[in-house]
């Protein structure tokens, strides 16, 4: 029988082993007993029964209500009628654990590098705005990077400006090289390395670079968010320019600096930042971004329902994981490579330098599992 393990912070939902008035024979699934989910945040009680076998659950059930060949011949009968039974389903739809579809993986910037600066030579300036490799999951399509957050590596060339546009998504964006600007409803605000800058939605918005290098960026959307309630869309502006005026400092801006200085502020091992805006709240309801510091040979495990996209800004070191099937894999980053988290994976992050820092930033969709009251982190 599974031991109890709690879960936080706000919900105090809990996983329990099935012990109780909840108990039903284990002869009846032929398998293991799995954890049901009790949800005290909604006031609702959900008793779930899983088995480590459905196909022993389905036989046992067809054994109960008739003979196999009969169970057959009925089940053959649902689909013309637009119906399906839940009990062939169950594991799949109301789990004993998050089941995300995405798997973690690791772009390295060294591969990644050579197809950008292609991209650059072929992409004419008029689609700079689209001169983006996407990342996308090995276990899913475009334009997941996991189950709720797209990424994407953005090159733009000197002299060049993305063409002015609004969307319903949320942007938010990690200067990797180079010098570049953004423009957010007029106000136009310098681009270096290190910069965290949002696009909040539907706000005008366009990117340039006036410098004599190229600059590049990670992009960070919460376009997936979209498959499921199919509202987003993009509208152009009239020119291709928003008319706009310099802004430093500006709230849609978040430089390095003063974030460096709070995070190494820390007498621990490890530290956490929280990029918000001037009022305290996450940077959107959809997605969150957090900088995090592993002093020399420091470690940090954890385990929680939000996804993440990490990308390395200094240090070396690796990442252990843990998937919610078993599935083991170890990541070895180095600055400028970006890597994905899927839900519910057990993390240990590791600097593996006995004298340098480590910084990693990471861009989850904890804001919006908060929003719904579903975040789940275990203790």
């Amino acid at each position: 029988m599974s031991r109890s393990m709690s879960i936080s912070p706000a919900s105090h939902g809990k996983v329990r082993s099935e012990s109780g008035d909840s108990e039903i024979p284990r002869n009846v699934c032929g398998g293991e007993s799995r954890l049901f989910w009790d949800d005290q945040l909604d006031g609702l009680r959900l008793l779930r029964l899983y088995c480590a076998n459905m196909g022993n659950y389905t036989s046992a059930l067809a054994s109960d209500d008739g003979t196999t060949d009969e169970m057959k011949q009925y089940l053959s009968e649902l689909p013309s009628k637009n119906l399906e039974p839940l009990w062939s389903q169950m594991s799949m739809m109301v789990p004993p654990s998050p089941n995300p579809t995405a798997k973690p993986h690791m772009w390295t910037y060294k591969e990644a590098l050579p197809h950008l600066e292609t991209a650059a030579k072929l992409v004419p300036e008029e689609k700079a705005e689209r001169r983006v490799l996407m990342l996308v999951n090995p276990s899913m399509q475009s334009p997941y990077t996991t189950d709720t957050i797209y990424g994407g590596l953005q090159i733009v060339k000197p002299g060049e400006t993305a063409p002015a546009h609004r969307h319903l998504a949320f942007a938010a964006r990690f200067i990797i090289d180079g010098e570049g600007f953004t423009a957010v409803e007029g106000k136009k605000m310098p681009l270096v390395r290190g910069d965290v800058v949002i696009t909040p939605i539907w706000h005008w918005h366009d990117h340039g670079n006036e410098s004599d290098k190229p600059v590049i960026w990670l992009d960070m959307l919460n376009l997936p968010l979209f498959r499921f309630a199919p509202v987003h869309f993009a509208q152009g502006y009239s020119d291709p320019r928003y008319p706009s005026e310099h802004c430093d400092p500006c709230e849609f801006r978040f430089p390095w600096g003063p974030v460096e200085q709070e995070l190494n502020s820390s007498n621990d091992a490890y530290s956490i930042y929280h990029y918000r805006l001037s009022n305290g709240k996450p940077l959107s309801t959809f997605l969150g971004v957090q900088a995090e510091r592993l002093g020399p040979g420091s470690t940090f495990e954890s385990q929680e329902s939000q996804s993440y996209l990490y990308h390395c800004y200094e240090g070396n070191g690796r990442t252990e994981l843990v998937t919610p099937t078993g599935e083991t894999m170890t990541f070895q980053w180095q600055a400028r490579d970006t890597f994905a988290v899927p839900s519910w994976c057990k993390v240990k992050h590791v600097n593996e330098s006995a004298t340098e820092q480590a910084y990693l930033i990471g861009c989850h969709d904890g804001p919006f599992l908060e929003c719904l009251g579903i975040q789940r982190r275990k203790e």
